[in-house]
């Protein structure tokens, strides 16, 4: 059975080590403007990795993303009547 992937929110004080944390997971996204770094790795290791990288010099902080457990199915989703005879048309 495939594991679930968490991501991982690293806060950094310099860009410099930025692609040190490919070793960690995989890097999806560094901001240069806000200095972070989005990194994906397995969730049965995310909170031991958590605590791995807030320990590193270069790391401001570290922040688990709720995503895998927030429920993505909805129930009584009623479509807007103005929506749906949008897409009829097809405007």
């Amino acid at each position: 059975m495939l594991n679930g992937r968490q991501g991982l929110i690293v806060w950094l004080f310099s860009l410099k080590n930025a692609k040190a944390l490919r070793r960690f997971g995989n890097v999806h996204y560094i901001s240069k403007r806000m200095k972070y770094v989005v990194l994906y790795c397995a969730q049965d290791e995310a909170e031991s990795l958590a605590e791995k990288l807030s320990s590193m010099p270069f790391v401001k902080n570290v922040e688990l993303s709720y995503k895998p457990f927030l429920k993505t199915e909805f129930e009584n989703a009623k479509p807007d009547k103005a929506k749906e005879y949008d897409y009829r048309v097809g405007i």
